[in-house]
């Protein structure tokens, strides 16, 4: 590997940081008194913040020259990674201020340590350039999202949840390791554009290829909760603590595409004339079961998890067309579905931190008790619908736009009648929020009124996703922009 240098420090500037800020939160929790720990909340949302801004300042990939492969070829620097490194950074900061008041999760330390660690262990995968860095940060993600799971320890649902997402997630990784190990048993290399090479000279027999891909795209099938491998998502989700589901849906089902985008376009190329329909197919059972499955929920949670099962078809709509344009169009999926989710489930965290439940009939009445929160629900649920002007509909339009230009207009069809499905299970959330009413008719005596951290993050998250869709061009040249390092 030789002597450490300058680019190799830039590159994993932001996991330096982070691990920094994730010291200092250690430390600084040894001298505060119990009743301020929470403020952890605001000393985490700020360091991540300054480490975005470092980042962005000093560890950008050079535009002007080609990506370089560092630490022994481990991770490459360029901006694929870099811009998944930013969300993952925006989502665990955004959550580290929404947990600040859930009871026994924002006073304790060890949540923001461990949402942290997760995090790094995301920057690294987004960079992997091989296989065995590409394994050990996942499991440096999985590791810690099991904890946080079954974090509420004295909450039987929150110990079930984290239970029951640790049993799957194991097993998943045992047969994506197993996947793994095969490759490098065909091909004799962990890295990932080597093994390209090797593919293209036809020393490997394609079946034996196929067979491995199946192996990995299950456990990467469970990290983005794609169909059959979901089942989990609705429980985990249901039972964690709500912040902890609102950053599984976002920044760890991204950083699965991040890596999925990565593999199937630097490694494969030359089976996607086998691969894209196999990924057609799934995307196609994803977002219709995912949908299906949405409508009869009456439990918000339990419909944002089949609801995110469904944008996992949606998004993978774009790695099947296997264009730089389809890639592009994960990258801003990605950046506009962490924004609305995000903001869905600060809504369901506000809501149940007052009311204590998360069932449909909790919202009665929602848009005399508390107008601009329900403004901020229908913003969000409009968005995760893809109705314009919202990020979503950016979103999906280019997803589809993909589809449409690889050939796949079957499945961007399908994906359109998904859509308005969809539409139809996010309104009837609305309706209980301006249609019905409370019993008693006492909306005006039950207030539910937003903290400082959630109303800071609901209003950047809502900005957001306005921004990305009435100003897209911006956001969609830097998704074009990581696209265009992967080919």
């Amino acid at each position: 590997m030789g002597s450490i240098t300058l680019p190799m420090i830039l590159a994993i500037l932001p996991e330096i940081l982070l691990l920094v800020l994730l010291l200092l939160i250690l430390v600084i929790e040894l001298f505060i008194k119990p009743e301020q720990r929470k403020n952890l909340g605001w000393v985490t949302a700020t360091g991540i913040l300054i480490v975005m801004l470092l980042s962005v300042w000093l560890a950008r990939p050079p535009a002007n020259q080609q990506s370089e492969f560092l630490w022994g070829s481990m991770i490459r620097w360029d901006m694929m990674g870099f811009t998944f490194a930013m969300l993952f950074m925006f989502a665990a900061a955004l959550t580290a201020l929404m947990a600040m008041d859930v009871p026994g999760l924002g006073d304790r330390g060890e949540f923001y340590l461990l949402l942290l660690a997760s995090t790094i262990g995301m920057i690294f995968l987004a960079y992997a350039s091989d296989l065995m860095m590409l394994y050990l940060s996942l499991e440096m993600i999985a590791i810690p999202l099991y904890v946080l799971a079954g974090f509420l320890g004295n909450n039987d649902r929150s110990v079930e949840a984290g239970f029951k997402y640790l049993l799957f997630g194991a097993m998943s990784s045992a047969i994506m390791l197993y996947g793994l190990t095969l490759l490098y048993g065909f091909t004799g290399t962990t890295n990932l554009y080597s093994i390209v090479n090797i593919l293209v000279s036809g020393e490997v027999p394609f079946w034996l290829m196929i067979g491995s891909l199946v192996l990995i795209l299950i456990g990467f099938g469970f990290k983005i909760s794609a169909v059959p491998m979901h089942f989990w998502a609705p429980d985990v989700y249901e039972g964690s603590p709500t912040p902890v589901a609102g950053f599984l849906s976002t920044a760890s089902k991204a950083a699965g595409f991040a890596v999925v985008a990565r593999l199937f376009v630097v490694a494969f190329p030359d089976l996607a004339v086998s691969w894209a329909p196999m990924l057609a197919v799934l995307a196609a059972v994803t977002m219709t079961v995912g949908n299906l499955l949405a409508l009869p929920q009456k439990n918000l949670k339990r419909m944002l998890a089949y609801s995110s099962i469904a944008h996992a078809g949606y998004a993978m709509i774009g790695i099947v067309a296997f264009s730089q344009l389809g890639t592009a169009s994960v990258v801003f999926y990605m950046l506009a579905y962490i924004l609305t989710n995000l903001a869905a489930f600060g809504i369901v965290m506000t809501v149940g931190r007052v009311v204590g439940s998360d069932d449909y009939d909790a919202y009665r009445g929602l848009s005399r008790r508390s107008p601009g929160l329900a403004l901020v629900m229908l913003i969000a649920f409009l968005s995760l619908a893809g109705m314009p002007p919202f990020g979503g509909f950016i979103a999906k339009v280019v997803v589809f736009a993909a589809g449409v230009q690889s050939g796949y207009v079957w499945l961007v069809v399908l994906g359109i009648i998904n859509s308005v499905v969809g539409v139809y299970y996010y309104l009837n959330v609305m309706k209980y929020v301006y249609l019905y009413r409370m019993e008693g008719e006492q909306e005006a005596d039950c207030p539910i009124a937003l903290t400082r951290p959630y109303a800071l993050a609901l209003v950047v998250l809502t900005i957001g996703i306005v921004l990305v869709g009435t100003i897209f061009a911006p956001w969609f040249g830097l998704s074009t922009a990581a696209a265009m390092s992967l080919f």
